[in-house]
């Protein structure tokens, strides 16, 4: 940790989108839906385990929106996740967009007011395809900020491990119930790592306890079940075979370091900041998938398959930072200034 910092959750980050990309570069894009024509089979047998990046992604969420609310103002919280993720994910959704004109066809297609729809990031609550395919966790992450602003709206932020328990309650009983419903708005399928995450905030916030202990044991327990029950789903759609003890056991591994992280145990790397590679992770994360996928089945096979993924791999890189540098850095303090200007006059409205 480094001053209010955490600098690990930056290299978790960037850790957890290289799991994405490889797993869709290596294996997801040729395993199914016919995406990629490109094969790459000597990492497919350890790429393939890389969704779980996604469940990383939101335990480190769950960390780092608990810190974000916890100041208690439901119009920082807003202004903080608008500024966050609207101007890359404009950026990214446009270069996507323009890229799949170009040269998408036939395996990818994309039309203006699909794009339109995009930009707003609602497509997913209102039945638009993505421009990319990687948009479905931003969909995630939205019903997960909802429930924190309505209880910062409640002004029970400082209650939050009261909150978290009883999601946790409503995760079991659901799951064992089957409510398809209240499963999905719940978020019961990925609501274990939220609320762990959230947890270890307050473990890194607050010191340790045997309450904090018993929730984040049992939403391990959850997620062990979650991520092992859709094992045979993955296998059939994508024609291999998941060893449910190597899921299990990068599940755990991410509980594990993120508790090294909140009790502030990780020598070396809690010391030194990652902010680069942070920075790099959330327009990678938006750009990387169709975008690599339509450059394999342009460039494949005239290029040799080794050369074109890592080349690919750099390309992604190098577009997210300059959507970092010329688009993050200078267009969010406007924005953030702009929403402050506008809640202003709001506010003298009202009043």
């Amino acid at each position: 940790m480094t001053k209010n910092r955490v600098n690990e959750i930056d290299l978790l980050r960037f850790f957890a989108v290289l799991l994405v990309v490889f797993f869709h570069y290596s294996f997801r894009g040729y395993a199914a839906d016919g995406f990629s024509a490109m094969p790459y089979p000597l990492l497919a047998p350890i790429a393939k385990y890389g969704y779980l990046g996604v469940d990383l992604f939101f335990m480190i969420s769950g960390f780092v929106i608990l810190m974000t609310a916890s100041g208690g103002s439901v119009r920082n919280f807003v202004i903080s996740r608008l500024v966050r993720l609207y101007p890359a994910f404009w950026a990214c959704c446009t270069i996507t967009f323009l890229v799949t004109i170009l040269i998408g066809q036939p395996v990818f297609s994309a039309s203006i007011s699909q794009y339109l729809i995009n930009m707003t990031m609602l497509s997913g609550f209102i039945g638009v395809d993505s421009i990319d395919g990687a948009y479905w966790s931003l969909f995630i992450e939205i019903r997960f900020y909802a429930f924190v602003i309505v209880i910062l709206a409640l002004r029970k932020i400082n209650q939050a491990c009261f909150f978290l328990i009883l999601w946790l309650i409503c995760s079991f009983i659901f799951e064992i119930l089957h409510i398809n419903r209240l499963r999905r708005f719940f978020i019961i399928d990925y609501s274990p790592y939220f609320i762990a995450g959230a947890m270890y905030f307050l473990v890194w916030s607050q010191g340790i306890s045997l309450t904090k202990i018993g929730i984040i044991i049992a939403s391990w327990g959850l997620a062990i079940y979650n991520s092992i029950k859709i094992l045979p789903e993955l296998e059939k759609t994508y024609n291999t075979t998941m060893n449910s003890y190597v899921v299990a056991g990068l599940v755990t591994s991410f509980f594990l370091v993120l508790f090294l992280v909140s009790i502030q145990r990780t020598g070396f790397i809690g010391r030194n900041r990652w902010i680069i590679v942070g920075s790099l992770t959330y327009p990678l994360y938006l750009l990387h998938q169709f975008i690599g996928f339509m450059i394999f089945n342009v460039a494949y096979p005239t290029i040799n398959n080794h050369i074109l993924l890592w080349s690919t791999i750099i390309l992604m890189m190098g577009l997210a930072y300059a959507v970092n540098v010329l688009v993050e850095k200078r267009f969010s303090p406007l924005m953030k200034n702009s929403l402050n200007h506008f809640f202003d006059k709001l506010a003298l409205m009202i009043s």
